[in-house]
């Protein structure tokens, strides 16, 4: 009986000692293996799932930006269209019956050009008005610098427009052209 009581008394003596004697182990191995995972677990999440999140919702981010813009732009249009529809061809000012001799014909062909200018307001209106001179000046001396094949050709006449709007943009800035329009140009 001593012996069973010795061994129930070992026992726990022994428990006590292989769990103290865990602990060191526990501390010694454990925590640092812990502490690796933390380490681990942080760069992952730092370097992998972070930026991927950031990268998607800055995406977002800039495709909302993007929509903002295109429909602040969109209503801008809307609104400058809406005000040009509404101008288009409410302030004509003519210029009727242009004669001149083109470049390299020496006086042997004649262009005669009537052009419409649709202007943005009735005061463009009235200073185009004002200053007819000016105008027929720059049409007349833009119409003299270019050849026959030039003029003839169709699809010159839009750069043709273009060269006359920034000619007089340049000499009467105060003035919004929106197009040009020719109710003649007869070259003979």
């Amino acid at each position: 009986m001593k012996d069973e009581k010795q061994n129930k008394e070992q026992k726990p003596v022994e428990t006590l000692k292989k769990t103290s004697a865990m602990k060191p182990k526990l501390f010694i191995i454990g925590l640092p293996l812990f502490i690796v995972q933390l380490v681990v677990v942080y760069f992952i999440t730092a370097n992998i799932l972070i930026p991927k999140n950031q990268i998607a919702a800055d995406k977002e981010e800039v495709k909302q930006e993007q929509q903002s813009e295109e429909k602040i732009s969109d209503e801008e249009k809307g609104n400058s269209s809406e005000k040009s529809v509404e101008s288009i061809g409410e302030n004509i000012f003519n210029l009727d019956d242009i004669i001149v001799n083109p470049a390299e014909t020496n006086g042997k062909t004649l262009v005669l050009a009537s052009l419409g200018f649709d202007l943005k307001t009735p005061e463009a209106k009235k200073t185009m008005e004002e200053k007819v001179i000016i105008v027929k000046d720059a049409v007349i001396t833009l119409l003299s610098s270019k050849t026959v094949p030039q003029l003839s050709n169709t699809a010159y006449r839009d750069s043709l427009k273009s060269e006359i709007i920034s000619d007089l943009s340049r000499k009467m800035p105060g003035v919004g052209i929106n197009n040009i329009y020719f109710s003649k140009f007869i070259i003979q």
